[in-house]
């Protein structure tokens, strides 16, 4: 019987599980996640650190940051065991816990997409001015590998699409006989179930639901202000996949002067669902009356790229934001100054109402939850912290206090504690 091969994700549910940060190194940078996609072994000097960037249920197998996997003891035991030489695991610090963790760094890259299995794969192209990944995959749908290529491989990444870690089945019954907690697979192998043609219907009803959604949520954009006609899109995609598969972000200049830029795909409807769905039922919006003469480069877009990834990643992110306010930190890696921690960290406030911005707006597939985003000084994110569970509602009023606008993030104001 022919050995089967399962993508390895992380598993969203429960909603309470807690979320990691991007890895750092022991100057406190960001370590690239590239260093574990390359299918080759890392040499860092020094201690990683791992931070929590959302408190909750401890996993054995976790994804931080944008994809890095990270594994409990019994987790690494199994990849030791059942691959020798074909994983190096990295000791890491993860904060606040005691528990070893490694960061599951896999040193196979193996040939072996099938384009004709796969739902739809596209190619980088000269015309793309990315030289370095002509003929590599831009794009992988609905991902098949052919199970003759593997060799005697037992964990990979396949060539070209270095994002997926596949595993063989045994390593996967063994992960699971071990009760390795924060487990998700998809099998991989071969061709799948579906016939060409279904394919080909398929795919026509999922472009035609993703034109649906544009229109709504373009209609959304235009009653907020003058919506610039050209879509942000980032030429390699960051962090973890979006519903369907589409990253984007808009730029709209409000009556006020103020620039709005929003999240625009995370409602899109899921890419391996045939329905039409609100994808995660939400999609996000940073508001400045700070000058901004080149969005691209704005810290406010990487700020809301940062909190985009990580919600994205998270289901109970995304759970606490459908019920209202919450907190987060993200990496502060080229923020302006006043609003970065000790820790290198900053501070955004999730889902403060606004009198300018609707909270929710109509799409054909039902209402999309617009959630605001805050960047908080230092000083704010520690008194939120020491008042407790009520912080979030008391700093949120003190905000509404202050200004007709208290949604706006500027990067050089006073603080309101």
């Amino acid at each position: 019987m022919s050995t089967r091969y399962f993508e390895l994700l992380d598993d969203v549910y429960p909603p309470d599980q807690w979320a990691l940060g991007v890895p750092l190194d022991s100057q406190g940078q960001r370590l690239r996640i590239w260093t574990f996609r390359r299918g080759e072994r890392a040499d860092i000097d020094g201690c990683i650190r791992i931070p929590v960037t959302v408190q909750g249920q401890a996993l054995g197998f976790s994804e931080a940051g944008a994809a890095v996997p990270v594994v409990d003891e019994k987790a690494a035991n199994v990849f030791a065991e059942l691959a020798p030489g074909q994983v190096q695991l990295i000791p890491v610090d993860v904060e606040s816990r005691s528990q070893k963790y490694f960061i599951l760094n896999v040193l196979r890259v193996v040939k072996c997409i099938d384009e004709k299995a796969s739902t739809e794969v596209q190619h980088w192209t000269p015309e793309d001015d990315e030289p370095e990944q002509v003929g590599e995959y831009s794009a992988v749908h609905g991902m098949r590998i052919d199970p003759a290529q593997v060799g005697d491989a037992k964990v990979f990444r396949p060539w070209g699409w270095p994002a997926a870690l596949i595993v063989s089945e045994d390593i996967k019954d063994a992960l699971e006989r071990a009760g390795v907690t924060g487990l998700k697979f998809e099998d991989v192998t071969g061709p799948d179930s579906l016939a060409v043609s279904e394919k080909d219907t398929w795919e026509q009803r999922h472009r035609a639901r993703l034109k649906q959604m544009d229109t709504a949520r373009d209609a959304a954009w235009n009653s907020m202000g003058r919506l610039e006609e050209a879509a942000i899109i980032p030429i390699i995609p960051s962090g973890p996949d979006w519903p369907g598969h589409r990253q984007a972000w808009r730029v709209i200049h409000r009556e006020s002067g103020s620039t709005l830029l929003v999240t625009d795909g995370l409602s899109d409807p899921f890419i391996d669902r045939d329905a039409l769905t609100t994808g995660f039922g939400l999609e996000l919006a940073i508001e400045t009356n700070e000058p901004l003469p080149e969005v691209r480069a704005s810290w406010q877009l990487r700020l809301l790229r940062e909190v985009a990834d990580e919600v994205a990643e998270h289901e109970n992110v995304r759970t606490w934001l459908h019920r209202g306010l919450m907190s987060m930190e993200v990496s502060g890696d080229a923020m302006p100054e006043p609003l970065v921690t000790s820790e290198g960290r900053v501070a955004v406030l999730l889902g403060m109402e606004s009198s300018t911005l609707p909270r929710r707006f109509p799409t054909p597939a039902g209402e999309v939850l617009l959630v605001t985003i805050k960047a908080l000084l230092p000083s704010e994110l520690a008194f939120m912290l020491a008042q407790g569970r009520g912080g979030t509602a008391e700093l949120a009023r003190r905000f509404a206090q202050e200004s007709d606008a208290p949604h706006l993030s500027r990067s050089w104001r006073k603080p309101v504690v």
